[in-house]
């Protein structure tokens, strides 16, 4: 797929192309430069992508933490880091509706992973969308690269198609999952405590909010039926904890399968992937879990604005920091 772009007062900018990654799944972009600011053209196009494809990544953008918020706000309000910080960590980016995601610490040396912040950071490496733990759950997200680890060392995004992942469910499990229509509940403790045990094993989840979300869902902008899927789940209401694992299990070794699964590399500083948690999983592979190599990568998180955003919740502006 091929087109053309125009920039106001800018010098003429490449070819616009986007190339689908694997089985109708992701996208690669190249030819945005927003180094003269964020068109509606532009955004647009990135929308109608992600929208299709699930995610897209979008090569060599020159954003900056402007243009990065700029381009976060046309896809909605726009979450930020407050409540997550109130612990007492502070905060090293300038703008607070910028989640530092990287591995450097305020002083610009990288972070311990036997830290507190090093040891929260390992969930995530679990499959995920983000925060689905709230009482609204994201909808986009927009990942920037500031600065990369040498190629080779690691620092991958890997990405799971949930729409594509319930497509293939097998019918009787299909058929049974739509007959109890299960309810989730999401929880940011849990998947951390999951993976650092050590660290949070003095933590219950149970004594903390629980979102609650519908697990499986229409995905409202296409009409595509998907599973809301993530490590954060502790538990499906209606069955015991052992069989609400047992199903959670087997759709998490059914989604995670290498056709469902991309992989995406970070080549470029200022590359940027964007992707709708509410059809898609991802994790991190590797980059921010290094104490050799600095890497500072920056989201910016959108709630959802769906009819599903708030799932079963309260409609409060509560989100879940650690304890």
């Amino acid at each position: 797929m091929s087109a053309t772009c125009t920039v106001t007062e800018a010098p003429p900018c490449s070819p616009l192309d986007l190339k689908v990654i694997k089985n109708g799944f992701g996208a690669e972009i190249t030819g945005l430069d927003f180094t003269y600011g964020v068109t509606d053209e532009a955004f647009r196009f990135i929308e109608n992508a992600v929208n299709q494809y699930g995610f897209a990544v979008v090569r060599k953008t020159n954003l900056v933490d402007e243009t990065h918020l700029e381009l976060a706000r046309k896809f909605g309000e726009l979450d930020d880091v407050t409540p997550y910080n109130k612990a007492g960590r502070v905060h090293r980016l300038k703008y607070n509706e910028l989640f530092d995601v990287g591995n450097i610490e305020l002083d610009g040396s990288i972070v311990d992973l036997n830290s507190p912040r090093g040891e929260a950071n390992k969930g995530n490496s679990l499959f995920h969308t983000d925060s689905s733990f709230n009482p609204r759950r994201a909808g986009y997200s927009l990942l920037l690269a500031h600065e990369l680890p040498p190629p080779g060392t690691g620092g991958s995004t890997a990405f799971a198609d949930m729409r594509g992942a319930y497509r293939d469910l097998d019918d009787n499990f299909k058929n049974f999952l739509h007959e109890r229509n299960f309810i989730a509940r999401h929880s940011i403790l849990h998947s951390k405590k999951m993976a650092a045990p050590e660290h949070f094993k003095d933590v219950d989840p149970t004594d903390h909010f629980m979102s609650r979300h519908l697990l499986v869902q229409k995905h409202e902008r296409t009409g595509i039926t998907t599973i809301y899927l993530a490590k954060h789940i502790h538990s499906l209401e209606g069955v015991s904890y052992e069989e609400s694992q047992e199903i959670l299990d087997r759709l998490f070794e059914h989604s995670t399968q290498d056709k469902y699964v991309i992989e995406v590399e970070w080549i470029n500083v200022g590359d940027m992937i964007v992707w709708d948690n509410t059809c898609t999983m991802h994790r991190a592979i590797g980059g921010e879990f290094t104490t050799k190599y600095r890497r500072d990568m920056r989201r910016a998180t959108v709630h959802d604005d769906s009819s599903l955003a708030w799932g079963l919740n309260p409609k409060s502006d509560q989100r879940m920091g650690l304890p």
